[in-house]
C-alpha cells in the first residue's frame, strides 16, 4: 500500500500535499442554496430535514466568521462566575488567593486552549473535544466526556435563568421571579431559532459590551485606588494595597486557598467553546488560530488584572460578601460594590446590566455547546439517533430542544426548597469543566505521541500549541491539582470541621457522575485504553494549502526574534 493510500502516512515535509479530508470547498454550500427565511430559521421549511443519521460536519451551519470566533474566545465565557462568584471567592480565600488561583487556572487554560486549537485545525469535526477523547484516549472515556459536557450545560441553563431573574430583582423585587425566568427563557429560545448565526451575533455583541464594561471598571478602579473617588466616599484618598495588610491577603488559611479553585474553574467554563465552534466556521483554518491567541489577553487583562483591582478595593471580610449565594446574589458582586462604596450614581445599575447581559450570554452558550456535543454523540452512536436530526437552516433541532427542555428547572427556585436544587445543579456543573480540559490536554499528548510514532513530523502540523506537548503536561497536571484541591475542600469545608455526605457531594458531585458515565460507556461499547499503534491520526484530516502555510512560515522566519515571538503569540 502506498503512502497516498494510507492517507498520507509517508509525508515527511509540509511541501507535500496533506491527505484529503473534509472538503473546504463545500463549507456552507447547502445553507447558501436556501432562501433568506430558510437560512435563518424563519419559516416552516427551515425545520425540514437536511441530514439525519449521518456524521457529516458540513450538514451543520457554517456561518461563523473570524470576528465571531475572536469575540467568542475573548469574552464568550465571562459571566456570573466572574462578576458575581468572585465575591464569594474573595470572602473565602482573600485577595491573594483570588489572584493566585485565577492565575493558576489561567495558565492551565492557556495551554489547554492551544492544545485544542492544534487538534481542531487538524481535524474539522463537530463535538470537538469529545471526539478527540474518543479518538486519541479511550472511546469509553470519550463517551463519558461527551455526556459529562452535555449534562454540564444542561445544568447551567436553569442556573443562568435564575441569576437573570434575581439580577432584575435588584431594581424591582416585587415582580415574581417566575415572570423574569419566562422572559429570559423566551429570549434564549428566540436567539436559538436563528441557529448558529443567532448564537454568533449574540456572542459578538455581548462580548463587545462585556469587554468594554471591564475596561471601564479597570480604569475606574485604577483612579479609585489612587484616591480619585468622589469626596466623602470610601476612595476619596489614596487607597493603595492597604487591604492586603488589613484584614489581610489570605483568609481561612489553606482551606480558603483551595476553595477558590472551583470558582475560578466555573468562571473559565466556556473558554473551550471556541474549539467547538470551529466546526461551524466559514474558514476555521484562518480564523481559529487567531481566536486561540486572543485567549491570552482575556486571561491576563480581564481576569487577572480585573480581579487584582477587586482585591485592592473590597475587603474580604465585607459583610455584603458573607453568606451570599456565590452565583445568584448580585448584591454580593464586588464589581457592583465598588460603585456603591465610591458613591458613583448609576454605576451599580450599569454593572448589573452588564451582569444581566453576561448571564444571558452564558445561557445561550449552554444551549449551543450542549446541543452540538449531543449531536456529535448521536452521530457516533453514543446517543439516540433522533439527535442527529439537522434541519435546512443547519440547526441540530432535536439536540437544541433537548437542552432547552432543562430551562424550566429554573422554576423550581420558586419553591421553599428551591435553593437546595440550585446548589445541586451548581455541584453538577462546577467541576465538570475540569474533566473536559484535562481530557483535551491528554488527547493532545496522545495525538503527538501517535503522530511521531507513525512517521510524521511536527512540520506537518499547520498550527502548533505554543507549549507543545510539555504545555499539555502542565495543563493536565494543573487540572489534577485543582481536582485534588477541591476534594480537600469537599472533605474539609472552609468554615471548619468535616463535611457530611450531603456537603461532600455538593462539592464533588461531578466526579461520581463522570465515573458512572465512564463505566456506562465501557459496558456499552466494550472498548478500553487505545495503544499508540491503534490511534488513527490520518482519517478526516483537513485539506491544507501548504503553499500559503509555507509562505507564512517564511515570512515569520524573516522577522526579528522579538517580533516573531509577538506575532506567534498574539497575531
Amino acid at each position: 500500500m502506498s503512502s497516498e493510500e494510507k492517507g498520507g502516512m509517508g509525508l515527511n515535509t509540509p511541501d507535500k500535499e496533506a491527505p484529503p479530508a473534509f472538503s473546504n470547498g463545500s463549507e456552507g454550500q447547502a445553507r447558501d442554496h436556501e432562501d433568506f427565511l430558510t437560512r435563518n430559521g424563519l419559516n416552516l421549511r427551515s425545520f425540514q430535514k437536511r441530514d439525519y443519521g449521518g456524521g457529516v460536519v458540513d450538514s451543520l451551519d457554517r456561518s461563523l466568521r473570524t470576528r465571531h470566533m475572536h469575540m467568542i474566545s475573548i469574552g464568550g465565557s465571562i459571566g456570573a462566575g466572574f462578576f458575581v462568584g468572585s465575591g464569594k471567592a474573595l470572602s473565602n480565600g482573600g485577595p491573594a488567593s483570588l489572584l493566585i488561583d485565577f492565575l493558576i487556572i489561567g495558565v492551565m487554560m492557556f495551554n489547554t486552549v492551544y492544545a485544542l486549537g492544534e487538534l481542531a485545525v487538524m481535524y474539522p469535526v463537530s463535538g470537538g473535544f469529545y471526539t478527540f477523547s474518543t479518538r486519541f484516549i479511550d472511546p469509553s472515556w470519550g463517551f463519558a466526556m461527551g455526556w459529562n459536557y452535555v449534562m454540564q450545560w444542561a445544568a447551567v441553563l436553569p442556573l443562568e435563568l435564575t441569576v437573570c431573574a434575581m439580577t432584575i430583582g435588584y431594581w424591582n423585587s416585587e415582580i415574581s421571579v417566575a415572570v423574569w425566568i419566562s422572559v429570559f427563557f423566551g429570549l434564549i429560545l428566540i436567539i436559538n431559532i436563528f441557529g448558529t448565526l443567532g448564537y454568533a451575533e449574540e456572542e459578538f455583541w455581548s462580548s463587545v459590551l462585556k469587554l468594554c464594561a471591564i475596561i471601564v471598571f479597570m480604569i475606574t478602579a485604577f483612579v479609585l485606588v489612587l484616591g480619585g473617588g468622589p469626596s466623602g466616599s470610601r476612595y476619596d484618598h489614596y487607597y493603595g494595597a492597604r487591604l492586603w495588610y488589613e484584614p489581610g491577603a489570605f483568609a481561612n488559611g489553606f482551606r480558603g486557598f483551595c476553595s477558590v479553585f472551583v470558582t475560578a474553574a466555573f468562571s473559565f467554563s466556556g473558554t473551550e467553546l471556541v474549539g467547538l465552534a470551529a466546526a461551524e466556521a466559514r474558514n476555521p483554518l484562518k480564523s481559529l488560530p487567531g481566536a486561540i491567541k486572543q485567549v491570552f489577553w482575556r486571561i491576563t487583562l480581564f481576569y487577572i488584572l480585573g480581579l487584582f483591582f477587586v482585591g485592592l478595593l473590597i475587603p474580604h471580610d465585607d459583610e455584603n460578601l458573607l453568606g451570599a449565594n456565590p452565583y445568584a446574589d448580585v448584591n454580593a458582586s464586588p464589581f457592583v460594590l465598588v460603585g456603591k462604596y465610591a458613591n458613583l450614581k448609576g454605576y451599580d445599575s450599569f454593572m448589573n446590566v452588564i451582569i444581566l447581559v453576561s448571564v444571558l450570554s452564558i445561557g445561550v452558550s449552554s444551549v449551543y455547546g450542549g446541543s452540538r456535543t449531543l449531536t456529535a454523540l448521536a452521530q457516533q452512536g453514543y446517543a439516540p439517533k433522533i439527535f442527529t436530526y439537522i434541519d435546512r437552516s443547519g440547526r441540530p433541532l432535536a439536540s437544541v430542544a433537548f437542552l432547552c427542555a432543562f430551562g424550566p428547572l429554573a422554576y423550581v427556585n420558586l419553591h421553599a426548597e428551591g435553593p437546595t436544587v440550585f446548589d445541586w445543579l451548581l455541584a453538577l456543573s462546577g467541576l465538570a469543566a475540569l474533566f473536559t480540559w484535562g481530557s483535551i490536554c491528554l488527547a493532545h499528548i496522545r495525538f503527538r505521541k501517535a503522530w511521531l510514532a507513525q512517521g510524521h513530523t511536527l512540520d506537518e502540523i499547520p498550527f502548533k500549541a505554543v507549549g507543545g506537548v510539555y504545555g499539555s503536561y502542565l495543563g493536565l497536571g494543573l487540572n489534577v491539582l485543582c481536582l485534588i484541591a477541591q476534594l480537600y475542600v469537599a472533605i474539609c469545608p472552609v468554615d471548619g470541621g468535616y463535611n457530611d455526605a450531603e456537603g461532600f457531594f455538593k462539592s464533588y458531585l461531578a466526579m461520581p457522575v463522570v465515573i458512572v458515565f465512564w463505566i456506562g460507556g465501557f459496558l456499552w461499547k466494550r472498548t478500553g485504553w487505545l495503544r499508540t499503534d491503534q490511534i488513527d491520526v490520518d482519517t478526516g484530516r483537513r485539506e491544507l494549502d501548504w503553499d500559503a502555510i509555507n509562505e507564512y512560515r517564511a515570512k515569520l522566519a524573516a522577522m526579528p526574534a522579538w517580533r516573531r515571538v509577538l506575532w506567534t503569540l498574539f497575531v
